[in-house]
């Protein structure tokens, strides 16, 4: 015992000084005074804009009016000043939101996509970076914002009302409208709504609605989970602008109104809502069966969307518990992100994650059995869109063997030197080291933390804090092998750092 202590130990100071040693002398906030004031014109808003509340406006229009050369600069004194975690979390989606078209949903969009999975790594990162993940996303916003600017400068205007009626007509217009694929009047619906519902009432359709059509290659359902995971931290008070944006990302259709058309993109949303009457009552009991996950994963290598809903309803009402079902649609994820690493394979992760927590989240029975129906049919529609882009391998996540570390004296940092060298050994140094008895949470801790250091694009954050967390909602037969699906997106000790951790680092110490 004492000696798998000092081992621990051993990785911890090896991996701190080596991959992580400049991000934790971040220190603290001292220093920030020669930093530039807020001037009163910062704070001013334009009269064609929609307002936020007040005590949150001014900072808005600061990260708005920033240039990206000093933004973090800016921000870190008034972080000094006393400028909350929340504050500058709020600023970041409402500016997002305001300032950035959310069509098509994804592209210069993920500054508002990404910031909940910033949060959510910040939540999980060590005292000392906690900081990392928000800069970098501050960044990413005025990146995106000069984008959104070159390609027309779309901007929120404010909502058309109208008059309020009671919480429940109101809601009924906004069903009516979106199912209707009416933008006017879903936009009038919903900031109706925020005003006359309360949060778990206005949020429910929602989770149906991010899930209805196969569009945006799943950031549909990402944006609607994360609009609500952010809220929840920021407060429902802000919550008017940002579904607005959402329900203006949920109604875009690409030219050919659905409601007047049969399009492929909405035939299994249309489909599940019909088979949703076939699955037992007591659905949500049942037994864990390996063999039921397994044949999930063998039809989404195989079967259309129509096959995989009709599996998923023949299991439910076989006896078997959705836990297991969930497992095949999270590590069929997992495994189309191995057969074709890239831009579609991440959002596999992506799309089931929010999915996933979609079916935690709502209120409605009903709903939880179309996210999962809907969750098979998606993946059968990655698997096509993904091989539509190029050769896919046969790799299959049930058949993964562990490998053995090249370093068996630190088997954690050989597994992360060989994501960025042989991701397909890594896959499998890193079901050895779980399989070893490797703590998965250093693992997790660790990736989480080479994101900090060397993450630069938005999927960095968005797909680590998807795939870290769903480890943990994946049945523990299974949870090594969907981690080791993990490292085909990852960073590992190789990859580059990023030169925003230097100027975060300066910005926080007043440099």
């Amino acid at each position: 015992m004492s000696s798998r202590r000092h081992s621990g130990f051993d990785r911890r100071r090896f991996l701190q000084r080596s991959l992580l040693g400049s991000v934790a002398a971040v220190g603290g906030l001292a220093g920030l005074e020669g930093l530039p004031a807020v001037s009163v014109q910062e704070a001013k808003s334009r009269p064609d804009d929609v307002r936020f509340r007040p005590e949150i406006e001014p900072l808005v229009r600061l990260l708005e009016e920033t240039p990206r050369n000093r933004v973090l600069e800016v921000f870190a004194r008034r972080i000094h000043q006393g400028v909350s975690y929340r504050e500058v979390l709020a600023s970041l989606l409402l500016a997002g939101v305001r300032n950035v078209q959310p069509r098509p949903v994804g592209f210069k969009f993920h500054c508002v996509l990404v910031v909940n999975s910033a949060h959510l790594a910040s939540l999980s990162g060590p005292d000392e970076d906690r900081w990392l993940p928000i800069f970098w996303a501050l960044d990413q916003f005025k990146s995106s914002q000069a984008r959104d600017v070159n390609e027309g400068n779309w901007t929120m205007g404010p909502a058309k009302v109208g008059a309020l009626t009671d919480a429940k007509r109101t809601r009924e217009r906004f069903v009516q409208a979106v199912e209707s694929w009416d933008e006017e009047a879903a936009d009038s619906a919903v900031a109706a709504l925020v005003r006359t519902a309360g949060a778990a009432d206005t949020i429910e359709p929602f989770w149906r609605l991010g899930a209805r059509d196969f569009r945006s290659i799943g950031h549909k359902a990402i944006f609607v989970a994360n609009s609500w995971r952010t809220l929840q931290t920021i407060g429902w008070r802000h919550a008017e602008p940002v579904l607005r944006s959402l329900t203006y990302a949920l109604m875009y259709h690409g030219g050919v109104n659905p409601a007047k058309a049969t399009l492929v993109a909405d035939q299994p949303g249309r489909e599940n809502l019909k088979r949703l009457r076939e699955i037992r009552t007591d659905w949500q009991t049942g037994r864990i069966d390996d063999g039921a996950t397994r044949e999930v994963l063998a039809v989404l290598r195989q079967a259309n969307f129509t096959g995989a809903s009709e599996t998923i309803v023949k299991l439910l009402n076989g006896g078997i518990h959705p836990q297991s079902l969930w497992d095949g649609v999270l590590l069929g994820a997992g495994e189309l992100l191995m057969r074709q690493p890239g831009i579609v394979g991440l959002h596999c992760v992506t799309t089931a994650n929010a999915l996933r927590y979609g079916a935690s989240a709502c209120a409605s029975d009903e709903t939880r059995r179309y996210l999962l129906l809907q969750g098979a049919a998606f993946m059968t529609m990655f698997r096509d869109e993904i091989r539509r882009r190029g050769a896919m391998t046969d790799a299959r996540v049930d058949a993964l063997k562990p490998l053995p570390p090249s370093d068996a004296n630190d088997p954690l940092a050989s597994l992360f030197a060989a994501v960025s060298e042989d991701r397909s050994a890594a896959a499998g140094q890193t079901l050895s080291f779980l399989q070893q008895k490797g703590s998965a949470e250093e693992m997790i801790r660790t990736a989480r933390q080479l994101v900090f250091l060397k993450g630069r694009d938005a999927h960095d954050y968005k797909f680590s804090s998807a795939c870290l967390e769903d480890y943990y909602h994946v049945s523990p037969a299974w949870r090594d092998r969907y981690l080791a699906t993990s490292v085909f997106n990852l960073r590992g000790t190789g990859h580059p750092d990023s030169g925003l951790v230097k100027r975060t680092k300066a910005a926080l110490a007043g440099v």
